[in-house]
């Protein structure tokens, strides 16, 4: 069931509080993120960099959460734990019931490929391939059947209202439509999230406009989506914004009260 994140508790309230201070525990089903005390610190040259300081994290399943701050904040640290592309020094991450933090690569690999959704600010598309074959890829290397793959491909290709040109090559496209190509590709394998670095960093603000409204329509639609941005206008987008400060989370609001804050509007 999906809900109204404006009306969902965020990370001041007591039942978040108790969903992230039960170590060890499973959270219940309703929770596709929770991270409990997480570090990450790395060996620059003999100089310890403490990248995350303790973070405590919970994202409901289909919300729509902005996670910004400014360089050296933590985020892409924290996207990197969140995408199983790093793991922990300490603390919990679960991803949708199962304890990831202190799976090895292989499990990591395996968790990332049927959870994790990326999509990146450059585009990463295969120039000579159509769109309807760009966004098939993932389930050429998952095995899956050539009818279903093309299946899927063109419901993904709906969702993002390319639908009609799923022929066209990528030079053929706009840079929005490149984008839409690559958000639909992330979306294929239906993942439990779709996790976006930074998705409008290559486009115009019109462009950037217009790919907003499609994570908003994915949400809307009951997709979890996390997006990683260092732009306040971007984040105004999503429901929720968490903003990350020397490793910590600074401020966890809806998007009323950060837009209100920053006199944004959206």
């Amino acid at each position: 069931m999906s809900h109204d994140v404006d009306e969902v508790p965020l990370s001041t309230t007591a039942e978040r509080a108790a969903v992230v201070t039960a170590a060890g525990a499973a959270p219940s089903s309703e929770w596709v993120i929770v991270t409990r005390g997480l570090k990450r610190e790395y060996d620059m040259g003999g100089e310890i960099v403490r990248a995350l300081r303790g973070v405590d994290l919970a994202v409901r399943r289909n919300e729509y959460v902005a996670i910004m701050g400014p360089s050296g904040s933590g985020k892409s640290t924290l996207m990197n734990i969140i995408g199983c592309l790093d793991t922990p020094n300490a603390g919990e991450y679960w991803l949708n019931g199962q304890l990831v933090s202190t799976m090895k690569d292989d499990e990591l690999a395996r968790v990332r490929n049927k959870e994790i959704g990326f999509v990146f600010q450059t585009f990463n598309l295969l120039p000579r391939a159509t769109a309807l074959h760009n966004v098939e890829l993932p389930l050429v290397y998952a095995g899956v059947s050539a009818a279903e793959r093309k299946e899927r491909a063109m419901e993904a290709l709906t969702k993002v209202q390319l639908g009609e040109r799923v022929h066209h090559r990528p030079n053929e496209l706009s840079g929005g439509q490149r984008q839409r190509v690559a958000i639909a590709r992330a979306l294929v394998n239906r993942p439990s999230i779709l996790l976006a670095d930074e998705p409008t960093g290559n486009l115009d603000s019109q462009t950037s406009e217009e790919i907003m409204r499609v994570f908003e329509n994915l949400a809307e639609t009951g997709q979890t989506v996390i997006m990683v941005t260092h732009e306040p206008d971007i984040a105004a987008h999503a429901r929720r914004v968490v903003v990350l400060r020397d490793g910590q989370i600074a401020s966890d609001e809806r998007r009323a009260q950060f837009t209100e804050k920053l006199g944004l509007s959206v």
